[in-house]
């Protein structure tokens, strides 16, 4: 079976001048394309190749990679826009149609757009459309524990924070209030930590691990600006929240975790008005001379 906008392995049938045909089954032969033959390749030999349509809409074969694949989500650029809509640069020699109704909104030509890949049920074309919650699916109950790490596309800023797509597949939010400082662009790709998984299906997630591991890596983080910043800083438990969030990125809460956390492992000290640094221990290890 043929899998249309993917990557398929096919054996190679024969030789003419404009390439190599391999074995589609069902289908016939697929040309791979004379440009993309070497020396090495032999009639029985198997190669995989991504299986898409030429400009004559006959199935070929191309050893070039493209950007994205049937399925998938990519932020692509539109390289040139006509009367029946906009046509997507994906790394291939043929662009990638997206039609004016399945843009929102319209697409203009250098820009870059979120879009998913799938297979038109009527033409039978591999085209982009923009109108992406039409392809997401909510969340199984179970799928995603808390604290997992998953990989993200970020769509777009909302008040609430940053809508996303979790694992190509499913809705996400990345909360405001807990990646305030982060400055996330739509169709960035980046690591995420599952909060939870609403009743709806949405994820919920944050930019930084929950629990004990999120106090104990903002911990870290705090030592390391204390030695940054010659040992003092104007902070403590007592400071105000919109300073602390400004400064370090989380809540009074996590801050007054991480500060307690330090303070009792005698690695700083609480003023009045900062936290200070104190000094390393020096560890000696006394040996026994040898009579």
């Amino acid at each position: 079976m043929i899998h249309l906008g993917d990557y398929n392995t096919l054996r190679i049938n024969r030789f003419t001048a404009h390439g190599a045909y391999l074995d589609a089954g069902d289908l016939g032969e697929i040309l791979l394309p004379e440009k993309y033959l070497t020396p090495e390749l032999h009639e029985g030999d198997e190669v995989n190749v991504f299986v898409y349509l030429d400009q004559s809409e006959r199935l070929v074969g191309t050893f070039e990679t493209p950007l994205a694949r049937v399925g998938d989500f990519a932020f692509l650029r539109v390289a040139w826009v006509n009367e029946y809509g906009a046509f997507l640069h994906w790394g291939l020699v043929k662009d990638l149609f997206c039609p004016f109704r399945e843009q929102m909104p319209p697409m203009q030509e250098g820009k870059f757009y979120l879009v998913h890949i799938h297979i038109d049920e009527e033409s039978r074309r591999i085209v982009a459309s923009a109108k992406l919650d039409r392809y997401l699916e909510p969340a199984p109950e179970g799928a995603y524990f808390p604290g997992k790490e998953v990989e993200v596309i970020v769509r777009q800023r909302t008040p609430l924070g940053h809508k996303v797509i979790v694992e190509n597949r499913h809705p996400g939010l990345l909360f405001a209030d807990d990646n305030a400082e982060e400055d996330l662009r739509p169709g960035e790709v980046v690591s995420a930590t599952v909060v939870k998984v609403r009743p709806d299906g949405k994820v919920d997630l944050s930019l930084r691990p929950i629990g004990m591991k999120r106090f104990r890596d903002f911990a870290h983080e705090l030592l390391n600006a204390l030695r940054e910043a010659g040992g003092s800083l104007p902070f403590t438990d007592a400071s105000d929240p919109d300073a602390i969030r400004r400064r370090f990125g989380v809540s009074k809460k996590t801050f007054k975790r991480a500060v307690g956390t330090l303070y009792r492992e005698r690695k700083i000290a609480i003023e009045a008005d900062s936290l200070r640094l104190l000094p390393e221990k020096r560890v000696f290890t006394r040996f026994r001379r040898k009579k």
